[in-house]
C-alpha cells in the first residue's frame, strides 16, 4: 500500500481543520469536511487506477488546502478581488492567450490538446484560474450596476421586454471569451462551464428572463458552428447519439463508462474490485464511472449528495449577504461553477449529454482544478463567517 497519499490527506485534514478553528472558528461547519471527503475518495481511486499520479495529486492536495486556508483567513482578499477586477481580468485573459500560443500537453502526445503551461516540470491550466477571475470580475461589475439593472427608465422597452446594454454587454463578453476558448483550444467543456455559470449569474443580478433566452440562443449558435467546424465536437455529438455501433472505436469511451455503471449495480463490486481500468482516463475525466463500478449506485448517489451539500451551503452563504451584492453574486458564481462542472462531467459519462471532458471537482486528478476548487471553497468559508462580517 502506498502510504504517502494517505499521510498527506490526514496531515492536510488535521492542519486545515486546526488552522480554520484558530482563525475562523465561526464558519460553516460542512464545506471543508465535504471538500476533504471528496478529495480523499478521489485520491484513493487515483492511487488504484493510476498509481504514478497519486503522489503528485497528494502534493497538490497539500498545496490546495494551504490555498483554502489562505483564502479563508485573509481579510483583504475579497476586497482585492473587487478593487482590482480589471487588472485580474486582463491578467487572466493574458494567461489564456499565452496558453493558446505556447501551451503544452504533459503527456507529450501528438495532436493532444495543449491546455497547460509548464515550469520546471510543474504544469497548470490557465483556464482554471480564469474561472475564478471571470466570476470575480462579473460579480464586481454587476454589483456596481445592480441598482441600475432594474431601473426601467434607463432601459429600452420593446414588446414588454427590457433590454439593457449594461446586461447585454457582459453577455457578449462572456460569449466571446467562451468562443475563444472553444475555437483556439478545442475545449468544449470549459467553454460550457464558463458560459452557463455566467449566464446564471447575469440572470440572478438582472432578474430579466430575456437574458436566459439570449444566452441559450448564443449557445446554440456556437454549438452549431462548433459542430460544423471542429472534428472533436462532431465526434462527441455523434457518439452521444449512438456509441454502440462503434463500441470498439470512436464510441469506446462512452460504452466502457456505461458498462462500468452496469457492472457496479446497486452495491458495487467492492473496494479495489471490478475493472474500472478499462474506462479511458478513469483517473481524471471518467473517475465517476470508476467510483460507480466499485461502489455501485449507492456510491454514485453518495458523490451527488456530497456535491449537493457543498452547493446548498454555498448558496446559503449568498443568502446571508443579500444586502451586499458583490459578496452574494461572488458566492453564487463560485458555487455555480462547481455545480455546473459536476453536472456536465457526470451527465457526460452517463450519456445524458455529450461528453465534455472536464474534471469532477475535488475528485478527479488535476492539480490546477483541485487548487482553484479549494480556493473557491476557502472564499465561501470566509463569506460564511459571522464573527467579523463587518470587515468584509
Amino acid at each position: 500500500m502506498a502510504w504517502l497519499p494517505v499521510l498527506a490527506w490526514v496531515a492536510a485534514a488535521i492542519a486545515g481543520h486546526r488552522a480554520l478553528n484558530y482563525w475562523l472558528p465561526r464558519r460553516d461547519g460542512l464545506i471543508f469536511p465535504v471538500c476533504m471527503f471528496l478529495s480523499g475518495w478521489g485520491l484513493a481511486a487515483i492511487d488504484r487506477l493510476a498509481p504514478a499520479f497519486a503522489d503528485r495529486q497528494a502534493l497538490w492536495l497539500l498545496v490546495s488546502v494551504g490555498g483554502l486556508v489562505f483564502s479563508a483567513c485573509s481579510p483583504r482578499l475579497l476586497r482585492w478581488l473587487r478593487r482590482y477586477r480589471y487588472s485580474l481580468l486582463v491578467g487572466g485573459i493574458g494567461l489564456l492567450l499565452v496558453s493558446i500560443f505556447f501551451g503544452v500537453n504533459p503527456s507529450g502526445q501528438q495532436g493532444a490538446p495543449t491546455l497547460w503551461l509548464g515550469i520546471s516540470g510543474v504544469y497548470f491550466q490557465p483556464s482554471e484560474v480564469l474561472k475564478l477571475v471571470l466570476v470575480a470580475f462579473l460579480a464586481s461589475y454587476l454589483a456596481e450596476q445592480y441598482p441600475l439593472l432594474s431601473a426601467r427608465d434607463i432601459q429600452r422597452t420593446l414588446g414588454g421586454w427590457s433590454f439593457s446594454p449594461r446586461v447585454f454587454g457582459p453577455v457578449l463578453l462572456m460569449w466571446g471569451v467562451c468562443v475563444m476558448v472553444l475555437v483556439w483550444q478545442r475545449d468544449l467543456g470549459t467553454a460550457l462551464v464558463f458560459f452557463l455559470a455566467f449566464l446564471s449569474l447575469l440572470y440572478l443580478a438582472s432578474g430579466q428572463v430575456w437574458v436566459l433566452f439570449a444566452g441559450a440562443g448564443l449557445m446554440v449558435i456556437a454549438g452549431i458552428l462548433a459542430y460544423q467546424l471542429f472534428a472533436v465536437v462532431q465526434l462527441r455529438v455523434d457518439i452521444w447519439f449512438n456509441p454502440w455501433i462503434e463500441g470498439e472505436g470512436r464510441g469506446y469511451h462512452i460504452v466502457q463508462s456505461l458498462l462500468a455503471f452496469a457492472n457496479g449495480g446497486v452495491f458495487g463490486q467492492g473496494i479495489g474490485q471490478g475493472a474500472p481500468g478499462y474506462v479511458p482516463v478513469a483517473h481524471s475525466d471518467s473517475v465517476y464511472a470508476a467510483l460507480a463500478e466499485e461502489w455501485g449506485f449507492l456510491g454514485a448517489v453518495g458523490v451527488v449528495c456530497a456535491l449537493m451539500v457543498f452547493t446548498l451551503r454555498g448558496l446559503r452563504a449568498a443568502l446571508t449577504h443579500q444586502e451586499r451584492p458583490f459578496y452574494a453574486l461572488l458566492a453564487v458564481g463560485m458555487t455555480s461553477l462547481i455545480a455546473i462542472q459536476s453536472l456536465l462531467i457526470m451527465g457526460g459519462v452517463l450519456k445524458l449529454i455529450p461528453l465534455t471532458g472536464v474534471t469532477l471537482p475535488f475528485v478527479s486528478y488535476g492539480g490546477s482544478s483541485l487548487l482553484i476548487s479549494f480556493i473557491m471553497a476557502g472564499l465561501l468559508l470566509r463569506l460564511t463567517s459571522t464573527e467579523d462580517s463587518h470587515a468584509l
